[in-house]
């Protein structure tokens, strides 16, 4: 099932109205890790507006990650880990795609511990559907069912979908300062 994005905003009577609603765009499936996908649908700046009567344009992303003062809202939707190890072929090929999909972020995963990131954001996750298990460096994993919120502030972290159907995550990344 594909999801929609629905944009409101402002007539110019200042009415409220809805300015866009449509599929989320990039929202496919990789072609590398097949039934991985993450679609940013919203993106602001450090100084977002409302009661304009015009969507600002979504420009190219140089960057998933939000500047100083800005968000980024994405799903991302995690299949369940495989027993199969893939080549190095493949796995060169995942990155490659990894970056020209999600730049800014590819970069952060570590190559010697596979799913592990960090980032200077601070995380609002719901989990939509499936299961998930959040991993830190120190601790019990959590794990998460459909509902329930995460609030990641910063921390090296990884996600795993041990379960048998993929699961579907809501983030919302709020550009923080690492201290």
């Amino acid at each position: 099932m594909r999801a929609r994005c629905t944009v409101t905003g402002h007539d110019l009577q200042g009415r409220s109205r809805i300015l866009s609603a449509g599929p989320i765009e990039g929202d496919e499936s990789f072609v590398n890790v097949p039934g991985f996908s993450a679609a940013v649908f919203w993106k602001t700046g450090a100084e977002p507006q409302v009661g304009s009567v015009d969507i600002e344009p979504q420009a190219p992303l140089s960057s998933v990650l939000p500047g100083p003062g800005g968000t980024c809202a994405m799903v991302v939707t995690f299949p369940p880990e495989s027993d199969e190890q893939p080549s190095a072929a493949q796995q060169q090929a995942a990155a490659e795609e990894l970056q020209a999909r999600l730049p800014g972020l590819a970069e952060l995963f570590e190559a010697d511990a596979p799913g592990f990131h960090r980032t200077d954001t601070i995380d609002y996750g719901v989990l939509l559907a499936g299961q998930l298990t959040l991993t830190v460096d120190e601790g019990e994993p959590a794990v998460l069912n459909p509902g329930d919120v995460v609030v990641q502030m910063g921390t090296r972290h990884a996600w795993r979908n041990t379960g048998y159907v993929p699961a579907r995550m809501m983030f919302v990344m709020v550009h923080a300062k690492r201290v």
